[in-house]
This record gives structure tokens, C-alpha cells and sequence, in this order.
């Protein structure tokens, strides 16, 4: 009872609290107000005004929701031309670059220029077009795409394709540059000549090479394609199951016991290889030998005899030198599996890169790594898998034939020369393969199989043949 007593008080106490914040006689006043008004008519009239203003409100609001669609509407038709212009630029960049392919076979170099120039320019007004894409969007979007972090990532694939066509020109340039201060010229590799590149590291560039370093350049090239395919071609041996002494004596690398006599010097010496079990080491290099072999076969002979004509390094020798070097430029920054595509494929370089695949694999062997002859069936017919291990092998390819046209832009022509098995090891001329402590090869050392060959150049200057050097017994 008592509880309930205190429960009532409580009540009214909040009663008389909210009577003193909220009185009545404002409240009533203010009903009295809004009856007077009412009866008045200003009330009715209130209500007309926002009946007025919400209708202008609305009004306003469609008008505004029309300027909206209209301007979508023309932003849409803006960016249906714009796509337009992308689509025609486009196809007009095929066009350009298919007659720049077509400028390879056969070789016209003023053709390959005037489509030089058509690609560039089509790549010059998609990046305009780009600009213009950009410029259409609104910035608010642009701000939401900077903060996701992705406002430009649609685009980073065509500004590295750019980077990589201005890497390329600059590579021409130099291409030129070296060209033209070396071409017709009785010594063209004194330091006299190559001053006149300066103003090439004037523009930002970089000074273009000399002909020995880009000889030396382009066999570094070929050695670590050798080497990539080589470990490749090892490795699916070894799965195979080969058996690798037996393979090592096939190629000539290695042989039973036995004793041959080699001339050096006028000095006769004997030389004697016992091995009847190859290492590994051994096994590659005498694989790395044989590659070499087969693709330098023909590195003489100004297309690798790929035809049997010599009449324009006879006719016309320093177009045919000035020839040689424009090729150099246009294939060096082009991946191998495009050069051998579409019109490529039949020509010189696609007629190469058969001929040599099918000279190192033999069809036994490729049965045996793959299970099967599809890609030697596919090169017999002048065509190119887009397999791993034809991949690797036109990167070998693609160096060879880089470093025969460096070649035969020398006048004279470097000399191509191989160690023989069996000879004295000489500094000048040779490299060993092997490391040995200290950095210097030990005496009685002889030449046990030539891996690479070496160029003795008009000059005087070489470059050095490597070898696999073996203990004399």
C-alpha cells in the first residue's frame, strides 16, 4: 500500500512539472490564433500559396530533370563518335601495319618507311582520342576513380604499348645515326667516326654503338638464347630417359678411348680421351656445340642459302650493307613468333627458322621427347607451333639471323673461325666455358670441342670462340 502511495506522488509531481514548463493559456492562445485565421480566410489562402509553390517547385524540378537528359543524351552522342573515330583509327593502324609487314617480303625499304610513318601517326591520333575520352568525363567521376585507385587502368596497356613504340623509334634513331656516320667510309671503326655521335647524347639518347660492340652486343644475345633452349632441350632429354654418354658421342663431342693425333704450331702432339661416362656439365656444353653447328651453318653466304643468288652484295654493296642494317632495326625490338606471322612466315627468316628446326630436331628425337611428330609435321609444311619449345628455339633463331645481318653490314665482312679439338689453348682467340680458380686457365689445357665460333673483324679486333678445354694426357 505504501508503495503504491509513493507510485502516486510520483505521478503527479510530473504532472505539475509538465503544466509549468508547457502552459495551457499559450496553447490555447494559439489554437484561438489558428481558428481566427481560419475563419478569417488567411489560412485558405496559406494553403493556395504552397499549392503554388509546390507546383512551381515540380515545374522547376522537370525542367531541370530535361536540361539533365538532354545533356546525357549529347554526351552519349559525343562518346558513339568518339567510339567511332577509336574503331576507324584502328582499322586504319591494321592497315598500316599489315603493309608494314608486307615491306619485309620482299624487302622494300621506302615502302617500310612510308608505313612506319602510317603507324605512328594512327598511334598519334588514339592518343588524341584518348585526351579527348578523358577530357568528356566528368570530374566527379574522376575524382571517385582517383580515390579507388583505378581511375586510369583501362589505359595502362596503351600507354606501355606507347612507351614501348617511343623506345623503338629511339632505337632507330640510333640505328640511323650509326648508319649514316659509318656507311661508306674506308675505316669505319676508328674513334674519329664515332664522335660524331655526340649529338645523339645531346638529345637524350644514348650514343649508338660502335660495329664491334654491336657485334658483341648481338653474339651476347645469341649466347643466352643458346643457353635458355639448350637447358630446355637437356631437361626433356633427361625426363626422356636418354642416355647422355651415347648422345655426347653422336654429336662428336666426346668419343671411347681412343688416340688421335692433332697439328699445332707445326708441333705434333697425341691427345687421349678416356671418358666413358660424361657429366653433366660435359653433356651440355657438347649439346650447346652441336646447336651452335647447325645454326651457323651457312653463316657465310649473304641469306644463309636460303636462295642461291649473291647478286646484290656483288651489283650493289653498299645498298646490300645499308639493307642489311635496316633489317637489323626493324627486327631487333620485334618478338620472334610475330616476325615469323602472316606474310613473315614464308620469307627468308620463316624459311630459316624451319630449316634449322628440322636439321637439330630430328624426327626421332622429337617422337621420343613429345610422344608425337606435330610439330615436325607442322614446320614441313612452312608453318610455326605456338608451343614452349619452338618458342624457345626461335629465340636462338631470331639472334642468329640478328647477328648475320650485323655481319654482313661490315665492310669487309667478318671472318668466322672455330677451335679445333685438340689445339692449344690461346687467350687471344679463345674463351673457356669452364671457370677455373683464379680466373686464369691452368697449363696443359687443350681444346676438347669448340661450343661457339669466334669473328676476326676487318680491324683487327675479335671475338673470341668459346671452347670446352680438357686435361692433355
Amino acid at each position: 500500500m505504501t508503495r503504491k502511495v509513493s507510485n502516486f506522488s510520483d505521478l503527479i509531481q510530473r504532472v505539475t512539472t509538465s503544466c509549468f514548463l508547457h502552459p495551457f493559456d499559450d496553447h490555447r492562445s494559439d489554437v484561438g490564433d489558428r481558428e481566427e485565421e481560419y475563419h478569417s480566410g488567411s489560412l485558405g489562402n496559406r494553403h493556395e500559396d504552397e499549392d503554388a509553390n509546390e507546383e512551381g517547385y515540380y515545374g522547376e524540378e522537370k525542367m531541370v530533370m530535361g536540361l539533365k537528359v538532354s545533356r546525357e543524351e549529347k554526351k552519349l552522342k559525343k562518346m558513339r563518335a568518339l567510339m567511332e573515330e577509336v574503331f576507324e583509327a584502328v582499322s586504319a593502324m591494321k592497315s598500316a601495319y599489315v603493309s608494314l609487314q608486307e615491306a619485309h617480303c620482299p624487302w622494300d625499304p621506302e615502302r617500310l618507311r612510308e608505313a612506319d610513318v602510317a603507324v605512328v601517326a594512327q598511334l598519334k591520333k588514339l592518343a588524341l582520342l584518348r585526351d579527348r575520352f578523358h577530357g568528356s568525363v566528368s570530374s566527379v567521376e574522376e575524382g571517385k576513380g582517383r580515390r579507388r585507385g583505378g581511375g586510369h587502368a583501362p589505359y595502362e596497356t596503351l600507354l606501355m604499348k606507347e612507351d614501348l613504340l617511343l623506345q623503338n623509334l629511339k632505337e632507330k634513331l640510333q640505328c640511323a645515326a650509326t648508319l649514316s656516320t659509318h656507311q661508306n667510309k674506308a675505316q669505319p671503326y676508328t674513334k674519329r667516326n664515332l664522335a660524331s655521335n655526340s649529338h645523339i647524347q645531346a638529345a637524350g639518347f644514348v650514343a649508338a654503338p660502335s660495329p664491334p660492340e654491336l657485334l658483341e652486343a648481338t653474339m651476347a644475345q645469341v649466347k643466352e638464347a643458346s643457353k635458355s633452349f639448350t637447358s630446355l632441350l637437356f631437361s626433356l632429354m633427361h625426363d626422356a630417359q636418354w642416355d647422355m654418354d651415347a648422345a655426347v658421342r653422336s654429336m662428336g663431342a666426346a668419343s671411347a678411348t681412343t688416340t688421335d693425333k692433332y697439328y699445332n704450331n707445326k708441333n705434333t702432339c697425341s691427345v687421349t680421351t678416356t671418358s666413358t661416362t660424361v657429366s653433366t656439365l660435359h653433356a651440355k656444353y657438347a649439346l650447346e656445340s652441336y646447336i651452335y653447328k647447325k645454326m651457323f651453318q651457312g653463316f657465310d653466304h649473304e641469306s644463309f642459302y636460303m636462295d642461291n643468288s649473291t647478286l646484290s652484295s656483288l651489283l650493289n654493296p653498299a645498298q646490300f650493307r645499308r639493307d642489311c642494317f635496316s633489317q637489323y632495326c626493324h627486327m631487333k625490338s620485334v618478338d620472334p613468333s610475330e616476325l615469323i606471322g602472316g606474310v613473315l612466315a614464308t620469307c627468308n627468316f620463316g624459311k630459316f627458322c624451319s630449316k634449322k628446326y628440322l636439321s637439330i630436331v630430328h624426327p626421332k628425337m622429337e617422337e621420343s621427347l613429345f610422344g608425337d611428330l606435330e610439330q615436325h609435321s607442322v614446320v614441313s609444311e612452312g608453318k610455326h607451333p605456338r608451343t614452349r619449345f619452338y618458342k624457345e628455339f626461335l629465340g636462338v633463331a631470331k639472334g642468329v639471323w640478328l647477328l648475320h645481318l650485323v655481319a654482313f653490314w661490315f665492310d669487309p665482312v667478318p671472318s668466322k673461325f672455330e677451335a679445333s679439338a685438340g689445339a692449344e689453348f690461346h687467350p687471344r682467340y679463345m674463351e673457356s666455358v669452364l671457370k677455373f680458380a683464379g680466373g686464369t686457365v691452368p697449363p696443359r689445357k687443350i681444346v676438347g670441342f669448340s661450343v661457339s665460333p669466334g669473328f676476326k673483324l676487318g680491324n683487327g679486333s675479335v671475338l673470341k670462340a668459346r671452347v670446352y678445354l680438357m686435361a692433355r694426357n
